[in-house]
């Protein structure tokens, strides 16, 4: 069965061009034009994924994610902006989507990036963050992190952390291989299942980020830039 997807963009032009990219692609779309469409179409007939444009009038893609996350929906999120500062794509983190695309884009970055998104989720990486702690043997541990790799929850000491799916894909992969050096090529494949490249700023803002919710005042980073090569996780 075709996977079903919410396809959320104002710009005329842009929404019927991607309505048809994506239908070839083999996604069942359906495309609305507003935030208020959208939540309406989500809440009526949930989809697989959602595409969602951050700057829609009434009520735009940042809102529409908001209010979908607050009411518990884990639905794969994926954000078109034409934003390109790296506070304005934090922000569409922050508000809970789990990847994003900057204008103008390459249709065939959206497929893999959906692709991935859709295939974390088929893995079970949609598991409701609420579920109760699972067995010790799900676990792991390491520079004083804990994570539940199946209830999909992760603690910095006695601090459980907010993490969308990709970032805690990217943190367990790091914590999977504390004091190895992982290069950005590896990284890519492992959580996008696709490398985007030497210009792609995207491992970039994640890494950012997920510095922003583990890093502690006094404490040393737990995440490091090896300059060139990649990030390793570790403590000095």
């Amino acid at each position: 069965m075709a996977p079903t997807l919410l396809l959320a963009e104002d710009d005329r032009a842009i929404r019927h061009a991607l309505e048809r990219a994506l239908t070839l692609e083999g996604y069942a779309v359906t495309a609305v034009a507003d935030g208020v469409e959208a939540l309406a179409h989500a809440h009526r007939t949930p989809p697989d994924v959602l595409v969602l444009d951050v700057m829609m009038p009434g009520i735009d893609g940042l809102q529409v994610c908001r209010v979908l996350r607050a009411e518990g929906d884990r639905t794969p999120i994926l954000m078109l902006t034409a934003l390109v500062e790296t506070a304005d794509r934090i922000a569409g983190l922050d508000a809970g989507a789990d990847d994003y695309v900057v204008k103008p884009f390459d249709v065939e970055e959206v497929f893999a990036r959906l692709r991935a998104l859709l295939r974390r989720t088929a893995n079970g990486a949609a598991m409701d963050v609420r579920e109760k702690p699972s067995a010790p043997g799900r676990q792991i541990e390491a520079a004083g992190l804990r994570m539940d790799s199946q209830a999909r929850r992760a603690w910095r000491g006695g601090r459980e952390l907010e993490l969308t799916r990709t970032e805690f894909e990217l943190l367990e992969l790091l914590v999977r291989n504390e004091g190895i050096v992982l290069d950005h090529s590896t990284i890519y494949d492992r959580i996008w299942g696709y490398d985007f490249g030497p210009g792609s700023k995207n491992l970039a803002v994640y890494v950012g980020y997920l510095r922003r919710k583990l890093d502690e005042p006094g404490a040393a980073p737990l995440i490091h830039t090896v300059r060139g090569v990649g990030y390793v996780l570790r403590e000095d």
